[in-house]
């Protein structure tokens, strides 16, 4: 339920609520560069000051890197303990000269808020916010216990969360958590997603000669760092598109039989998607539809290559070094640590004599199943329906999100609610990232109702 006066005061206040969005999108909080360090302590401020606006006692917790901020609300007794989770670091906005706008100038077009964060996750996190707000706002009290966590590393794999979590496991143990830093099915289509693909992420690099050499006098005669790596990550897949890493496939939990079905009554306008990403064709493991190469099959992909030349003209060297970022996204039974060693086994293995081959594992995370027949979902799929006009449809997503699985460890909590405001043509970790207004309001509205609907008539305890 919504009740009429927080519905109004949303609507009265929806334009107010967007300017603060701006404020928020406009601190360039970017975890992965120090020099950005002020930034990301700016946005845990700016987000401290609007929960303290709300009557909850909040704190701004240091670690080694970015700080973490939790705020509790005024105690309702008796009533059931929501977790909301989410973050104030933002993605690099790189590369700039995509960008129409600059990313930290936030700019509204055809409907859109545009500015790095925008979906990912600074306007998710805020309708929260927002919705506590309007329900304080209307003159009524909040039904429930709310805590908030918001981190500012999340763009870095949390590296901080995990001791804060053990540390302060007495401060955040709840009935339920919600976490919305994903986005609907599609725009228009809202969803709840019941599962995380898991993620391995490694370095790769390969060394050669002390200095880079002149390839005239050199060629031919030793190992070139760049073609070895080439040689290696053209053998990483099958010609078919399977994973060549033996071993890879061993753990692997196939989607059920129920969920392909679910998945092939999902509207998926394959001709659209072509258009809007700009291929020609799709492609992947054979056997399996877009959906489930998505959201349930395993992956690997290049994320990056470097070495050698690569400026304007000529410049005939064999390189000293070569590298590559490569990433693995993981399904139900695979785990980071296994897949990390498959693949040091069958790198090293095709790496020739003559060069040596590092490889760095920069970070993972387990992949997440949550339960979906639970007093939680059901709120959650009531809450959305208000908020959206329409129920939501079930899903997985294929990326990750590394707290679910922290929080499943250290809290002991499986009412894990995984609901996305924001929609895959976003564009979240790209240029010209936005966030639908209508979306942010629709946002707003399902987490103010939600906070009903865990009340009423659910026993979460």
């Amino acid at each position: 339920m919504l009740p009429d006066p927080i519905s109004s005061f949303i609507s009265d206040h929806v334009e107010s609520f967007v300017q603060e969005l701006a404020q928020f999108l406009s601190i360039p909080s970017v975890s992965t560069l120090s020099e950005h360090a002020t930034d990301v302590m700016s946005a845990a401020k700016w987000t401290l000051d609007q929960v303290n606006r709300c009557g909850f006692s909040g704190t701004i917790h240091l670690t080694d890197r970015h700080p973490i901020m939790l705020a509790r609300s005024p105690e309702v007794p008796g009533a059931p303990v929501l977790l909301i989770y989410g973050h104030y670091d933002v993605q690099p906005p790189d590369p700039l000269d995509e960008w129409k706008t600059p990313p930290f100038s936030p700019e509204i077009r055809d409907g859109y808020i545009y500015a790095r964060g925008a979906s990912d996750d600074k306007g998710q996190l805020l309708t929260y916010i927002k919705a506590i707000e309007s329900v304080l706002g209307a003159g009524q009290k909040l039904p429930l216990n709310l805590i908030i966590l918001a981190e500012g590393e999340e763009e870095i794999g949390s590296p901080s969360l995990e001791k804060f979590l053990k540390d302060h496991r007495g401060q955040l143990l709840a009935d339920a958590v919600v976490i919305s830093d994903g986005s609907q099915f599609a725009h228009g289509i809202p969803a709840v997603t019941y599962g995380l693909r898991g993620l391995s992420y490694l370095q790769v690099e390969i060394r050669g000669p002390r200095f880079d050499l002149h390839s005239g006098s050199f060629g031919g005669v030793i190992n070139n760092p760049a073609q070895v790596l080439a040689d290696i990550l053209s053998k990483l897949k099958n010609p078919e598109g399977t994973i060549a890493i033996p071993g890879f496939y061993d753990d692997v939990l196939a989607p059920q039989d129920w969920e392909r079905r679910e998945m092939a009554s999902l509207p998926v306008d394959e001709q659209a998607l072509k258009d809007y990403l700009g291929v020609s064709e799709f492609a992947g493991e054979p056997g399996y539809s877009i959906l489930e190469r998505r959201g349930a099959r395993p992956t690997l992909d290049i994320n990056g290559l470097w070495g050698g030349f690569s400026g304007e003209g000529a410049k005939t060297i064999i390189p000293s070094r070569a590298g590559a970022k490569v990433s693995m996204r993981l399904v139900p039974n695979q785990t980071p640590a296994k897949i990390d060693q498959l693949f040091e086994r069958f790198v090293t293995a095709n790496c020739p004599n003559g060069v040596s081959v590092n490889i760095t594992s920069l970070h993972g995370a387990d992949p997440v199943l949550v339960p979906r027949n639970t007093p939680a979902m059901m709120a959650a799929e009531k809450a959305i329906e208000i908020g959206f006009g329409k129920r939501p449809v079930f899903i997985r997503e294929g990326g990750s999100i590394p707290v679910v699985n922290l929080i499943k460890k250290h809290l002991g909590q499986e009412n894990i609610l995984l609901l996305g405001w924001g929609s895959p043509s976003d564009g979240a970790h790209s240029p010209n990232e936005r966030f639908c207004l209508e979306d942010f309001q629709s946002g707003i509205r399902s987490a103010a109702a939600l906070f009903h609907e865990l009340v009423n008539g659910l026993s979460l305890k």
